[in-house]
């Protein structure tokens, strides 16, 4: 056969290939079965939408302060953009291992148990990758950050749902975790203050869990990026329980407190192995945090709690007004102890929680998130931002005033 022939023969069999080429196909099962964001899915309905008042977004509404944003322009103008080390700027992390020992009274080596990560979303996702093998057990108590059951699936796990409740303010009881452990079961994550219901952990409510961590050798993944954000006392990390610090991955950043989301940094602390394996990952798929930005937290540590403290304070003003209002609307709502959201109950209403939030939205342009988008314990409840001006609030409750009237409530 001539080489004409030949090349012909190719480029006749390459097209009806493409003919049949079908990209969906060569995705991976895990990923094409893996529902998007119950958060983004919503709120590609509120874009192109005027005049909405967004009780959804997880973030501050405040400027990220003028003093951290100024130590990241003085670092541009320095020129200090290329990479840090994987594990990120020494300096952060020395400053890091200064506030976690004054803070929580713990030790972390800088050199060999903290690692900067890209926000504390990669942490969480670098913990599962680093420590889960195929068909590893992770519970998950829900409701729960929406990325928690995803990320366990990512790496390979099985995530085991456990629902906490409104009757019991929202707190892992020792009696769920015990009954949801079998031979399979790899680790806990924990998130407290909570997001999306703002509830809380005590030192005594940790104790019985730590309890049963011990007896069946599981790791614990803390994620605690609320923990600055708490309104009756103080924080207690699952790490200074005595023995857990051995056991804990802990998982903080800077996106709450300091009004820094969109400087993505966040951090892990914790046994050397455990970071070194987290580093490994980091490395080849994030490489580092942004330069600029771990210059910024190093500001925000050092210089950033009066500011931190105002906003606080703030916060716990909306959360009181919020609270007390959807209460007179008669939406029994769990007073939040951490973090700023709100979770009222809808149940009465006799919608689920997305009918709810659609209708809201589209009748009264008040945005909220459906309950269940954070694990099927959320159905029946709404998670409300109250991370938004005083003013705002209160427009918000008068529409949301009017959108119960509509249902004859």
């Amino acid at each position: 056969m001539m080489k004409s022939d030949i090349s012909a023969n190719n480029k006749k069999l390459a097209m009806e290939k493409t003919s049949l080429w079908r990209p969906g196909s060569h995705l991976s099962s895990t990923v094409r079965d893996m529902p998007p964001s119950g958060i983004r899915k919503f709120f590609d309905i509120v874009v192109g939408m005027e005049d909405v008042i967004s009780l959804g977004v997880g973030e501050p509404d405040f400027a990220t302060p003028w003093h951290i944003r100024e130590a990241c322009i003085y670092s541009l103008e320095g020129g200090h953009t290329s990479y840090t080390p994987n594990k990120g700027l020494f300096e952060l992390r020395e400053i890091l291992a200064e506030s976690t020992k004054e803070d929580l009274g713990l030790d972390y080596d800088p050199e060999e148990e903290i690692l900067i990560t890209t926000g504390v979303s990669e942490a969480v996702d670098l913990a599962f990758r680093a420590t889960i093998n195929p068909g590893d057990e992770v519970i998950v108590p829900q409701p729960c950050y929406v990325a928690y059951v995803p990320d366990v699936l990512l790496a390979g796990g099985v995530p085991r749902p456990v629902a906490t409740r409104l009757s019991e303010e929202f707190k892992l009881r020792p009696e769920d975790f015990q009954d949801a452990i079998n031979e399979k079961t790899k680790a806990l994550i924990l998130s407290y203050p909570n997001n999306p219901t703002g509830a809380i952990m005590t030192r005594e409510d940790l104790e019985e869990i730590a309890d049963l961590v011990v007896e069946n050798d599981l790791l614990v993944i803390s994620d605690e990026v609320y923990d600055k954000l708490t309104y009756n006392g103080r924080h207690t990390s699952f790490a200074q329980l005595e023995g857990m610090q051995e056991r804990t991955v802990l998982l903080n950043g800077m996106s709450k407190s300091c009004a820094m989301t969109g400087w993505r940094v966040g951090y892990a602390l914790g046994d050397p192995a455990i970071l070194g394996a987290m580093t490994k990952v980091h490395q080849y798929t994030m490489l580092c945090a942004p330069t600029m930005a771990q210059v910024a937290a190093v500001e925000a540590i050092r210089r950033g709690e009066k500011e931190i403290k105002a906003m606080n304070r703030e916060y716990d003003r909306r959360r009181r007004l919020f609270v007390s209002e959807l209460e007179r609307l008669g939406l029994p709502c769990f007073e939040p102890k951490g973090a700023f959201y709100a979770f009222p109950s809808i149940e009465g209403t006799g919608l689920s929680s997305e009918e709810f939030a659609e209708q809201l939205l589209k009748e009264q342009k008040v945005a909220a998130v459906p309950g269940n988008a954070f694990g099927e314990s959320g159905e029946g409840f709404l998670r409300c931002s109250y991370a938004t001006s005083r003013e705002e609030i209160l427009e918000a409750v008068d529409r949301i005033e009017r959108f119960l009237a509509g249902l004859g409530l």
